[in-house]
């Protein structure tokens, strides 16, 4: 096949495969290039604003709680309304965002701006299911691996960019580079990516929504700030409590919905409820080396560390987000071969075997390296494989809904993660030159715990049941055609982007 393909039916444009890939590449590892855009700063930034430590951190966490929001609500706002047309919504907003941090003299604003640079993680899980609207089903299994691997890529692409721009320039420049990144995308996305059929039946649950924020910010909170409010404080407590009973008010709500925000009775089928708890357990073990080794890193060679400053240290784990882009092509290939399921366990077997690598070794920059590569390879086969297996099992009208969750299980994993790797290091922080560092017990203790997470992942990828849904059988379409076209010819009862 060409890589120039015929008209879309939908929007009259001409679809160049190639290019509609590398744009929702760019965009996806533009958006999780945010997560990490203030990490070198963390710690100065109390200074850098005026404003107490606790206030600051909520310039990190509220671009969490609004990222784990998004994802789920622009998934099913893209299968309502079109995923193109929502994607450039999100990054209109991170750009405002993005504007708004590079702008503000204090704390609050750059809260604010934050928080509108987390919706834009909601572009991923739209790009993936652009992806499932526009391409020949031959070319989906390396096109999905490439954008579900901007989840990990962008930050490990971005914390290097983010230290060498902080190190030379003023830290507001950060922000301006994030426009930039916004603004390039955005015009990408209107450029090339194109119209699909949007597919609104009856009004969006507004009340889903709400409820799915109130419980996910009530557990979020808990779980991010627990380390700093303590695990038994009112606080913790608190937000827990009104997280889970939340979440138990939303369940019951959104089943009887005849359009609910998320399809509760799709995600329990077993394909679908396996592959996000395998998605939980993964984005741990994502998480824990990325903890991990950026202290071991730069904590002096006197406690215990490898003394690199930095922007050193960053350059040593940037690799791992080019094992990931690499990966792409070859799990796409594998994909086809042996289906995704062998492929999640495969990815979650290679993690296993770094982390033991990282428990019985002794560490060294150049040990560190290798093992951060090849926890990117692995990461790069099980996020190829977890959005094949959702789409295998969910109509391709909810899509957009069902990648969104599942991206929110990832980055659940992640958050519980930061937040249990965080609280050993703490607990088994041992004096020194005044201060406290994580001992040698510490980061062998969190070292295994992300082993046994990629454990967890590799056994419950295992018992992902064979699809039983319609999805499963869904047929290539041709070149440039969206599946919309093929179920009923374009009219103006049919609305598009």
């Amino acid at each position: 096949m060409t890589t120039t393909v015929a008209a879309s039916v939908a929007t009259g444009k001409k679809i160049r495969p190639s290019l509609v890939i590398a744009v929702l590449a760019f965009a996806g590892m533009g958006a999780s290039f945010m997560q990490t855009i203030l990490i070198p700063i963390q710690a100065q930034l109390p200074e850098l604003l005026d404003a107490s430590r606790d206030d600051t951190a909520w310039a990190i966490t509220v671009t969490l709680l609004v990222s784990a929001i998004c994802t789920p609500v622009s998934g099913k706002l893209g299968d309502m309304y079109g995923k193109r047309r929502v994607a450039i919504v999100l990054l209109s907003l991170l750009i405002a965002g993005s504007v708004i941090s590079a702008l503000s003299p204090t704390v609050v604003p750059l809260i604010i701006g934050r928080g509108l640079q987390g919706t834009g993680m909601g572009v991923i899980p739209l790009g993936i299911s652009i992806l499932r609207d526009v391409l020949p089903k031959e070319r989906l299994g390396s096109a999905i691996a490439l954008v579900s691997a901007t989840l990990g890529v962008g930050g490990a692409l971005g914390l290097p960019i983010s230290a060498l721009v902080t190190e030379n320039f003023d830290w507001h420049v950060l922000f301006w580079v994030a426009a930039a990144i916004g603004a390039v995308a955005l015009a990408l996305f209107v450029l090339v990516i194109p119209s699909g059929v949007s597919n609104a039946q009856g009004r969006f649950d507004l009340g889903g929504a709400f409820g799915l924020a109130i419980g996910l910010v009530g557990l979020l909170l808990a779980v991010s700030r627990g380390n700093e409010w303590g695990w038994s404080s009112a606080p913790t407590l608190i937000s827990a409590g009104v997280g889970v009973v939340a979440l138990l008010v939303w369940g019951w709500y959104e089943l009887r919905r005849s359009n609910p925000l998320v399809d509760l009775r799709v995600s329990a089928r077993g394909p679908v409820l396996m592959t996000n708890l395998a998605s939980v357990a993964m984005g741990f073990a994502l998480f824990s080396s990325s903890i991990v080794f950026p202290q071991l890193l730069q904590l002096p060679e006197s406690t215990g560390g490898l003394g690199l400053p930095l922007l050193e240290a960053s350059l040593i784990l940037m690799p791992s987000g080019l094992a990931m882009l690499a990966m792409s092509p070859v799990a796409g290939r594998v994909e086809k071969r042996v289906g995704p399921k062998p492929l999640l366990v495969a990815g979650a077997v290679i993690i296993a075997l770094a982390y033991l690598a990282a428990v019985v070794l002794e560490p060294t920059v150049w040990l560190v390296l290798v093992i951060n590569v090849v926890i990117g390879i692995g990461i790069g086969l099980g996020y190829a494989a977890m959005p094949t297996l959702i789409m295998r099992a969910v109509p391709v009208t909810e899509s957009g809904a069902a990648n969104g969750l599942n991206t929110l299980m990832r980055a659940l994993g992640t958050s519980i993660a930061s937040a249990a790797v965080a609280a050993v290091l703490a607990n088994s922080a041992v004096s020194s030159g005044g201060g406290s560092v994580p001992s040698e017990s510490g980061f062998a203790l969190a070292l295994l715990f992300g082993l046994a997470a990629a454990v967890l992942c590799a056994v419950l990828a295992l018992f992902i049941p064979k699809p039983r849904s319609v999805a499963e059988e869904e047929p290539a379409f041709p070149e440039g055609v969206l599946p919309h076209d093929k179920a009923a010819p374009q009219t103006d009862l049919l609305r598009t982007q």
